[in-house]
């Protein structure tokens, strides 16, 4: 069962009480850690009791502490230190310790944090024999990604997220990482939306990365077969990633094995600031428009009172089920077309216009956009681009208005050509701009927070200290944010009254 959980105002009461003690003998440590204490103190762990209430039966031992154990594992990562010293560090330093809310009696062993995951994602991830999967040996172009296993597998889920969502999303709840993730968004991004650092309505971006795992793609042999002389046998092999697959990296152009990591980012124009909203692993050879389904219906579920008014992603996304499901939840579309689709369209055959989906006039000039009407008759408007005050070139007079000539064009002849937001607008590419939120999160979960380097194996650790990673992003901007608008100040509060 659980056993007590301290609130956050226990927690914060306890360090401030042990930091202002400390601070007559060791003011350099304090000093040291300024930026450690700051985060632990501005994060609130009261919404991750509910969750994990559920996850222990109501008899038993109680298991103590697990409030703490999470709060470590964000202070660890962001001191960049390694699971395996980590209780060892704590045990020497008075300081740490009391930052992660432990005392010298009640510190749990390494043992407990890795119960602790296992917990939080229960996923069984116990070595298996199998045969060896060789790595592929086609090399596919620059830029270039992996195509679905199932061409039509897009279609196929969209017409389930439109035709019962509710059915959709049920089937998804079985998912191992489902607390995870719930977590991250009542911990981090429902702070974050309290601060105003996320808006009601939200542009958000998706983006797949590679994420190698620490195991051997070749397995451990366990048969006598070199013992015979035989050294290149075909016989099964012990992996200790039974989850990991083969996939292929379009950045590096090589075969990587792990993990693909599906995130949803925001940014937030004004504060300059990039959030991620969403974390998901799946198979190394999994496309990126197939996780997309998955990670907006699911996002949607997680963070229900965000709007979503843009999904921006690169061409992996460029599929019309995509974007009938985006219009079906009146979400704008923002994404590259690919390249090998282009003249794939479905317009009226008397519209001339160009690959961004503008429409041409009699000149041969490119039309100016006048805005969408979503209300009335879901239809954006093109007008003479010389009645607009553009220099043309070739102008036929074609009206002989002052207002020129006006043509329409419908969304619902072609979702992916005729997007609400017009291709080549200011706006679409100020809009497309902000994908790149999604590849500076990338880097700021694999190389500032180490999960790159850090050779963990297993789908479960991957996913778990990718959160935790996302949670220390979370905690950066939210601190930054406060000490900007002087709403937080640590050295302030050590030296306050206790009862304050």
């Amino acid at each position: 069962m659980l056993g007590y959980c301290h609130t956050n105002k226990e927690y914060q009461r306890f360090v401030l009480t042990e930091l202002r003690e400390l601070a007559e003998s060791r003011p350099d440590q304090i000093r040291e850690f300024h930026k450690a204490v700051s985060k632990m103190l501005i994060l609130d762990l009261d919404p991750l009791i509910p969750i994990l209430t559920p996850l222990y039966p109501p008899y038993g031992r109680p298991a103590e502490m697990q409030v703490e154990i999470f709060r470590s594992f964000v202070l660890m990562q962001d001191l960049g230190i390694p699971l395996d010293n980590w209780v060892e560090k704590l045990t020497n330093n008075p300081v740490l310790r009391a930052i992660a809310g432990f005392t010298l009696d009640n510190m749990p062993k390494t043992s407990s944090y890795y119960d602790f995951i296992n917990r939080i994602v229960p996923l069984d991830e116990h070595p298996v024999t199998k045969p060896v999967k060789s790595k592929p040996k086609e090399k596919l172009k620059k830029g270039e990604k992996l195509p679905p296993k199932n061409p039509n597998v897009v279609a196929k889920l969209v017409n389930q997220v439109i035709e019962d969502e509710k059915r959709f999303l049920k089937r998804l709840s079985r998912r191992p990482e489902r607390f995870l993730q719930k977590i991250f968004a009542r911990v981090s991004v429902d702070q974050s939306i309290a601060l105003g650092l996320i808006s009601d309505s939200v542009s958000i971006s998706g983006d797949g990365t590679c994420m190698e795992t620490g195991a051997s793609p070749y397995g451990k042999k366990v048969c006598k077969c070199k013992e015979c002389g035989i050294y290149n046998c075909t016989c099964d092999r012990k992996f200790s990633d039974p989850n990991a697959t083969w996939g292929w990296d379009s950045h590096k152009e090589r075969y990587f094995y792990g993990y693909t990591g599906y995130f949803i980012s925001t940014y937030n124009k004004s504060l300059k600031i990039d959030l991620p909203l969403y974390l998901r692993l799946v198979q190394a050879s999994r496309h990126d428009s197939v996780s997309a389904i998955f990670a907006l219906t699911e996002f949607r579920e997680l963070c229900p009172t965000l709007h979503i008014d843009t999904f921006i992603s690169d061409s992996a996304s460029d599929n019309y089920a995509t974007y009938e499901l985006l219009n079906h939840w009146n979400v704008n579309a923002v994404i590259a077309l690919n390249g090998k689709s282009k003249g794939n369209r479905k317009y009226p055959d008397k519209l001339h216009i160009d690959d961004n989906g503008v429409p041409i006039c009699i000149g041969g000039n490119k039309m100016s956009n006048w805005g969408f009407n979503r209300k009335d008759r879901c239809r954006i408007k093109w007008r003479c681009p010389k009645a607009c005050g553009k220099a043309v070139d070739n102008c036929s007079n074609c009206s002989l208005t002052k207002y020129g000539r006006t043509v329409y064009t419908k969304p619902d002849w072609d979702f992916r050509l005729f997007t609400t937001i017009p291709r080549g607008s200011d706006a679409w590419k100020d809009k497309m701009k902000q994908r790149t939120a999604a590849e500076r999160v990338n880097d700021r979960i694999l190389i500032d927070y180490g999960i790159e380097n850090a050779l963990t194996r297993g789908k479960k650790r991957i996913s778990f200290f990718t959160t935790i990673a996302a949670v220390n992003i979370h905690l950066d901007a939210q601190l930054a944010f406060l000490c900007e608008r002087k709403l937080f100040n640590l050295d302030a509060l050590l030296y306050l009254d206790v009862a304050a």
